[in-house]
Order: C-alpha cells, then sequence, then structure tokens
C-alpha cells in the first residue's frame, strides 16, 4: 500500500483510494502514553494524531522521546482546545469506551469498527477514532459528539486498558482491515509474509513425485525386512503415505527424501559387500 500526505496533512493510501482516520487523544495526561500512542498508530498506517488539550501541554519531550521511530508523528500532532474543534472536518466519528453510558449508538469491535471506518472512508468521508484520558476516559458529553462506540472484549476483572493499548488494538485492525491475508514486513526483496505454509523456491509435490517416492522408500524398506510381517504390511504402507501427504511435501522434499533412502540402500550394500 503506497502512503502519501495531502495537502491538508492527512494521510492518504493511493493503491485503497482513501484517507487513514485520524486519531484523537481526548485530555491525554502523560506524555510518554502520547509517544507510545504514536508508535502504535506508525506500527499500522496511521498518521494523523490530534490532541486535544494535553495536561502537560505541547510541543512535549517526553511524548518525542517515547515515539522513537514515530517521532514524525507525534511531533506533526495537531493540538486543539476542544473535541468539537478536533472533528470539525469529519464526516463520522467513533468513541472508544468500555460502556454503552445508557446512549443509543452502534456499537463496534475493533475489527468491526475498523471495517465500517474503511467503507465509509473509500467513499470520500473523513473519520475519526476518539481516545479518552488515562484515568477516566471519555466523559458523557464526549461520548454524545460520536456516531458510534467501540469496546473490545477484555476480562471484566481487567477491562480497563492503557491508552496506548487501545490505540495499538485499534490500529492493528486498521490494518487487517486492508489486506488480512498480508503478515509482517512486506519488502521489495522478499514481498509481503502470509498466513500459512509459504513454499520459496520450490512447489508443491505432484502425486506423480509422490507416488515415485512411495516406490522408492517401500522397496527400500521391504529389502530391509521393515514391513513385516506380511500380513501388517498394508496399514503400515498406508500409514507412512498419510504421513507424507499430511507434510504437504515439496518438490524439493521429495529429492531430498529420495537421496536419503538411497544414501541408506547404499550404505547397507557396502555394509554387506
Amino acid at each position: 500500500m503506497k502512503e502519501t500526505d495531502d495537502a491538508a496533512g492527512h494521510l492518504t493510501c493511493e493503491d485503497a483510494g482513501l484517507t487513514a482516520p485520524a486519531i484523537v487523544l481526548m485530555e491525554p495526561q502523560l506524555g510518554e502514553n502520547i509517544g507510545f500512542a504514536a508508535r502504535a498508530m506508525g506500527n499500522f498506517g496511521l498518521r494523523d494524531l490530534r490532541l486535544v488539550s494535553p495536561r502537560d501541554g505541547w510541543p512535549n519531550e517526553k511524548a518525542l522521546a517515547a515515539a522513537a521511530v514515530a517521532k514524525p508523528i507525534a511531533g506533526s500532532a495537531q493540538v486543539f482546545d476542544t473535541l468539537e474543534a478536533a472533528l470539525a472536518d469529519c464526516h463520522y466519528v467513533v468513541a472508544t469506551t468500555a460502556r454503552p453510558r445508557e446512549m443509543v449508538k452502534t456499537v463496534f469491535s475493533p475489527e468491526t469498527a475498523a471495517t465500517a471506518l474503511r467503507r465509509r472512508m473509500q467513499s470520500s468521508e473523513r473519520c475519526a477514532v476518539v481516545f479518552g484520558a488515562e484515568r477516566n476516559g471519555l466523559d458523557n458529553d464526549s461520548i454524545a459528539l460520536a456516531d458510534a462506540i467501540l469496546t473490545a472484549p477484555v476480562d471484566p476483572a481487567y477491562a480497563s486498558l492503557s491508552l496506548p493499548q487501545a490505540v495499538l488494538l485499534f490500529s492493528y485492525e486498521w490494518m487487517q482491515s486492508a489486506n488480512p491475508e498480508v503478515l509482517g514486513r512486506v519488502t521489495a526483496f522478499d514481498g509481503p509474509v502470509r498466513e500459512g505454509l509459504t513454499t520459496p523456491g520450490t512447489i508443491p509435490a505432484s502425486r506423480a513425485e509422490l507416488f515415485g517416492l512411495f516406490e522408492h522408500m517401500e522397496g527400500a524398506l521391504d529389502r530391509a525386512g521393515f514391513l513385516r510381517p506380511p500380513e501388517k504390511r498394508p496399514a503400515m504402507v498406508r500409514s507412512i503415505r498419510n504421513m507424507f501427504h499430511r507434510m504437504e511435501c515439496t518438490e524439493q522434499d521429495v529429492r531430498t527424501w529420495r537421496g536419503i533412502v538411497s544414501a541408506f540402500t547404499r550404505r547397507s550394500t557396502v555394509s554387506k559387500g
């Protein structure tokens, strides 16, 4: 996904044709938490950080230090006096809270929120996700400004997430909603990491290649006296073949196994000679 900045400073994703959502921190208390939140944003493709009345003022050296490689994100954060001002250019807003507060609003999980925001932003809507202060979260008046609520499934005994944790949780789902199959670092050398078994430099073995391996191996095992007694041979052969099928052998795997069988066969022949 190629990322650029538009004239207003919002991160855009050219491949997806959308602007990434703003992350709004309402009255954050610790500079370090702002920095860690910025770092979480950077990990997962978010750049638009907005701060509403940070307690310790701005800029904040502790925040910039905690941001580490995401220092440019923290350094370019926009600061507002009110939440209304921070959300003025947004068309759709999601507020994070552990409790609905008896308000009639759509409730999202982090996953469904990311999907819903991506769909809206593909229609050129600007969106934002609002996070409350570390001690008490968002108050009712702040939540009332949002269109929907985002809440995460957590253990009720430990329901409170730290500010950076909450930002990380949504940011991860935002990235996943773009391409859930891609995992890890994407480089020009090895491409994206994808879930499941990868076989670089080879392809899955054909049935003919596997059948050749079975014939080779079973012949060697017969000569070694392994597949005995005769009445148990069919079950033993099936068990061995099923083991190889579970391995999802590649062409290279088959060549390696045939080489192993040949090596043991030659050694046995030399020993007998």
